[in-house]
């Protein structure tokens, strides 16, 4: 059983952390949506269908957009600024820069250096059509760059009105207080679902001292949490969780994973939800008034978008929660969740 999808303004809003522009805090949908599948690694994209997931989000009260310049190459920030023209002052719109590729996809590896900061910038204004990034993100830290040189560039755009408030994503807790300490830094991306929480140990606190608020990618860890993934066969020739990349979705560390995945499903059944909805209900109650936590569940299709939006509807006590520990231990999870995780900031 589904929870409905909600109307636009049963969508609540999240401010992401203390950091201010023109005395206004950073507030986005609870739910964002997460563009980077419309384009490139989860099967074959349709920039139609993305459009079209795009403006349901927006007539749901899902604005908070997620893209980056890598995701395509290029491509996807292109379609994220085809569906939001004409309708930008609805939109907080998030892109990143950093895991720099040529336009055939070559990757050219991690780049922070301050004048590849600023025209990654220019480009990506260009591609979405718009004057200004309401959030803008270091991708990946590039460890031959001291991160105040990079965050420094970063703050000169905020100056130009270019961007308005500064991210990091997949950075340490000794990175993001020297990131902070040069410009105030609004979110983190991370990595954040029941089936991944690591980052509870050193860089939830740091958050919360800091007041930076959390933007969860990949909540659903890469869909299997959702109940749909049995087998690797269901996903597209393509597909890059068929991959040994992602160890947790294939062979054996997908068996072992689903029969958590199952004790999840008896939770939902029991809620009158759907397993993906119980499991974004489960990031959103880890927010609270001293951090933001806004996940961004992905998707191009209107029909997932509309489930997930369902999960703001899905309310979570105590024991519902303690539950959902007994069910996935911390620990619980077989498999790293990158098989390669070197570019990960440590």
């Amino acid at each position: 059983m589904s929870t409905s999808a909600p109307t636009p303004a049963s969508i609540p809003t999240r401010t992401l952390g203390t950091a201010s522009h023109e005395g206004r805090p950073l507030t986005v949908s609870a739910l964002g949506l997460g563009c980077m599948g419309m384009s490139e690694f989860y099967g074959t994209g349709d920039e139609q269908t993305g459009v079209d997931t795009i403006h349901r989000a927006l007539d749901l009260g899902v604005t908070f957009l997620d893209t980056a310049d890598m995701y395509g190459p290029f491509t996807n920030e292109q379609l994220v600024g085809r569906a939001i023209a004409g309708r930008r002052d609805e939109v907080q719109l998030a892109t990143k820069f950093g895991n720099e590729r040529l336009p055939d996809g070559t990757r050219l590896g991690i780049n922070g250096r301050p004048d590849y900061v600023r025209t990654a910038c220019d480009a990506s204004l260009r591609r979405l059509g718009v004057d200004h990034l309401d959030l803008y993100y270091q991708h990946r830290v590039d460890k031959t760059v001291p991160i105040e040189e990079t965050v420094g560039a970063m703050a000169e755009l905020v100056e130009a009105g270019k961007v308005r408030h500064l991210g990091l994503s997949e950075a340490s807790a000794a990175t993001i207080r020297r990131a902070h300490a040069t410009h105030p830094i609004t979110a983190l991306q991370t990595e954040y679902s029941l089936f991944t929480r690591d980052l509870e140990d050193e860089i939830l606190p740091v958050l919360r001292e800091l007041g930076i608020g959390l933007v969860p990618y990949s909540p659903l860890g890469r869909g299997i949490l959702t109940g749909a993934i049995t087998d690797e066969s269901q996903l597209e020739e393509g597909d890059s969780r068929r991959t040994a990349y992602f160890p947790r979705l294939n062979g054996e560390g997908l068996r072992a994973n689903l029969a958590l995945v199952a004790k999840v499903r008896g939770i939902a059944e029991a809620k009158g939800c759907t397993p993906g909805q119980l499991a974004l209900a489960w990031v959103l109650a880890q927010g609270d008034d001293t951090l933001g936590v806004a996940p961004i569940p992905g998707t191009k299709r209107v029909r997932y978008l509309e489930e997930n939006a369902g999960a703001v509807a899905v309310s979570l006590d105590a024991a519902d929660l303690e539950a959902l520990e007994r069910a996935v231990p911390r620990d619980a999870v077989v498999g790293e969740r990158f098989g390669d995780m070197s570019s990960i900031d440590a």
